[in-house]
């Protein structure tokens, strides 16, 4: 299996060039992040003739994500178990959710394609809401994980965290002043892996950012940040046997500000697929 993790901003704006990309690229599977738009709205025909199937969650134009794969979806599911919620002004514990959270289990694999939430600023509301998603979503992997040991998991997506000073080359983003980077935010993504999750790309690709502002020049001067993982149980990881960050993705007419970042599994053996790896 070929799986993909890309947030597209926007997939009504660059339908053919994601459609393009996953064909080209022989994806099986690709989680998308900010698709904008409502279920209703999205573009299946364009997926659908290149032989992929569609689950899609989107409440309006903002955040929104989406599977698509070539193989049978199974057990879609809205939201992860214990998911917050967010509302401007709101206060309480049952604020409505936002269409961030989509899994799916497919060929063996529960994927999850995952739009974290950004924080905006430190002394904002929406960085408090992103803590708590995030350490509910390490509940909810802690929990899935001692279920079944063996489960092969995958988190995919934009977490909006550089974990690491390495994974952080955009110089607006500053320690102690900007998202992204926080102490806090960085002890959540380490809680994930503390959880048995395993960052699936660093070892086979360990430089490379998949994010650039389209602001100030960020791109040719590949002032990025690495914020977007594909974040695997062991059962999963030991499974990958290549990965790639398509960089030149962010290149052309129109792009999103993201690129994709992709993994190859092998689930059944050597015999089981005989394309290359992708280093």
């Amino acid at each position: 299996m070929r799986l993909a993790t890309w947030n597209v901003n926007s997939i009504r704006a660059r339908v053919d060039r994601i459609v393009g990309f996953a064909a080209r690229e022989d994806v099986d599977v690709l989680a998308m992040q900010e698709i904008k738009c409502k279920p209703e709205q999205f573009p299946y025909a364009a997926f659908e003739a290149a032989g992929y199937t569609v689950e899609a969650h989107g409440h309006d134009q903002w955040n929104g994500v989406a599977i698509a794969s070539r193989l049978p979806i199974d057990d879609v599911e809205i939201a992860f178990p214990g998911m917050p919620g967010f509302k401007k002004g709101y206060d309480g514990p049952d604020a409505p959710q936002e269409a961030r959270a989509l899994g799916a289990t497919i060929d063996g694999v529960r994927v999850w394609s995952l739009y974290v939430p950004n924080g905006r600023g430190l002394d904002d509301p929406h960085y408090a809401y992103k803590l708590q998603w995030l350490e509910a979503l390490r509940g909810y992997a802690s929990d899935a994980l001692a279920g079944d040991p063996d489960l092969a998991l995958a988190l995919t997506g934009d977490f909006n965290i550089a974990p690491t000073d390495d994974d952080n080359g955009d110089p607006t983003i500053v320690p102690g002043v900007t998202t992204h980077v926080s102490p806090p935010e960085r002890a959540a993504f380490a809680a994930l892996l503390d959880a048995g999750l395993v960052d699936a790309v660093r070892p086979i690709v360990p430089t490379g950012y998949t994010y650039w502002d389209y602001k100030q020049l960020r791109f040719p001067r590949n002032e990025g940040l690495r914020i977007d993982f594909i974040l695997g149980s062991h059962a999963f990881a030991d499974a990958v046997v290549g990965a790639a960050i398509h960089r030149d993705e962010r290149k052309g007419d129109g792009p999103s500000d993201h690129v994709p970042v992709v993994v190859d599994l092998d689930l059944d053996g050597p015999d089981d697929d005989d394309r290359p790896m992708i280093f």
